[in-house]
C-alpha cells in the first residue's frame, strides 16, 4: 500500500530520523510534561471553586464535575507545550510542521468532519438495545453555559494526542522505517496503552485499550492517506464530543455530559454488548472520512 500524501509529513522528519532522537524526544517530552503538571496542580488547587471536587472529593480525579472534566481536558495543553520545547532541541523542527500544510489540514478537517457527523447522527437515530436507555445528567442551560469551554477543551485534548502520536511519533518512525506496520502499529499500541486505567475500568481495562488501539490505527491511516492531521483531529474530536459531552458512561468523566448511560466503565458485561456498536461507528467514521477526502 502506498501512502503518497504521507510524504508531506515524512519529509520534514528525515534530517532527524535517528531512532535515538525519537526515544529521547518521548522521554524528554514526558519529563517536561510531568514538571509542568506539578505547577498546573498547584494552580488548580488555588483557583478552582469547592464545587470542582464534588461531594465525594473525587470530582477532579474522576472528572465527575464540570470543572473536573475541564481541568483534565486542558491538562493536555501542557503536552503541546512540552513538545513545543522539545522539538527544536532534538529535531530542529517546529511544532507547526507536525500538522502538514495548515490551510489543507483545515479544509480536510471540515470535509471529513462533516461526513463523520452524518454517521453519528444516523447512529443516534437507531433504537438502543435493552438496558441501554440514557439518563439525564446536566441541565440544558448549564450544559450550554459550559459548551464553549467544553469544545475548546476537547479541541486541546484531541489535538495534543494527535500531534504527539500521529504528528510526531508516526512521522519520525516513518522517516526511519518504510513499512507501514511499524509506523502505524507502534504509535497505535502506545496510544492504546495510554488508556490503561485498571483502577477506573476494572475488568474492562483491556477492552478499552484494544478499542483505543483500533482507533489509533484508523487515525494513523487517515493521517497517512491525507498527509495532514486534519482528518484525524476531526475524527477524534467528534468521537470525544459524543463520549464526553453528549452521552458518557456513568460515574467516570461524565461531569460535562448532557446524558449518561446507565452503566459505568467497570460494567464489563454491558460494555461487551456495546463494544460492537462502538467498533461499527469507528469503522463507518473511518470509511466516511475516506469517502469525503477521496483517499
Amino acid at each position: 500500500m502506498r501512502y503518497i500524501a504521507h510524504q508531506r509529513l515524512i519529509a520534514p522528519a528525515l534530517p532527524s530520523a535517528a531512532l535515538w532522537r525519537l526515544l529521547a524526544g518521548c522521554v524528554l517530552t514526558t519529563v517536561v510534561f510531568l514538571a509542568l503538571s506539578g505547577g498546573y496542580a498547584v494552580l488548580c488547587n488555588a483557583v478552582l471553586p469547592a464545587s470542582a471536587w464534588g461531594p465525594d472529593g473525587n470530582g477532579l480525579v474522576e472528572a465527575t464535575t464540570p470543572w473536573g472534566v475541564l481541568v483534565n481536558l486542558f491538562l493536555f495543553a501542557l503536552m503541546i507545550a512540552a513538545l513545543t520545547l522539545v522539538m527544536p532541541i532534538l529535531h530542529r523542527r517546529q511544532l507547526s510542521g507536525l500538522f502538514g500544510p495548515g490551510a489543507l489540514a483545515w479544509r480536510q478537517a471540515r470535509r471529513a468532519g462533516g461526513y463523520i457527523l452524518v454517521v453519528y447522527v444516523a447512529v443516534s437515530l437507531l433504537p438502543l438495545p435493552d438496558g441501554f436507555s440514557i439518563l439525564p445528567k446536566m441541565p440544558m442551560n448549564m450544559w450550554l453555559m459550559f459548551l464553549p469551554a467544553t469544545l475548546l477543551g476537547l479541541l486541546v485534548q484531541v489535538s495534543a494526542e494527535e500531534i504527539l502520536f500521529r504528528g510526531y511519533i508516526q512521522s519520525q518512525l516513518a522517516a526511519r522505517f518504510s513499512h507501514p506496520a511499524v509506523w502505524i502499529l507502534l504509535p497505535s499500541i502506545l496510544f492504546g496503552l495510554l488508556h490503561y486505567q485498571p483502577s477506573v475500568m476494572g475488568d474492562a481495562t483491556w477492552l478499552i485499550v484494544i478499542w483505543a488501539m483500533l482507533f489509533g490505527i484508523a487515525a494513523a491511516d487517515l493521517t497517512a492517506r491525507s498527509g495532514t492531521l486534519g482528518p484525524a483531529i476531526a475524527l477524534h474530536l467528534i468521537n470525544n464530543l459524543s463520549a464526553i459531552a453528549l452521552i458518557a458512561p456513568q460515574g467516570s468523566f461524565d461531569g460535562l455530559a448532557l446524558f449518561t448511560y446507565p452503566f459505568g466503565p467497570e460494567d464489563t458485561a454491558l460494555l461487551l454488548q456495546w463494544l460492537p456498536v462502538d467498533l461499527l461507528v469507528l469503522l463507518c467514521s473511518w470509511l466516511a472520512a475516506r469517502l469525503a477526502l477521496r483517499v
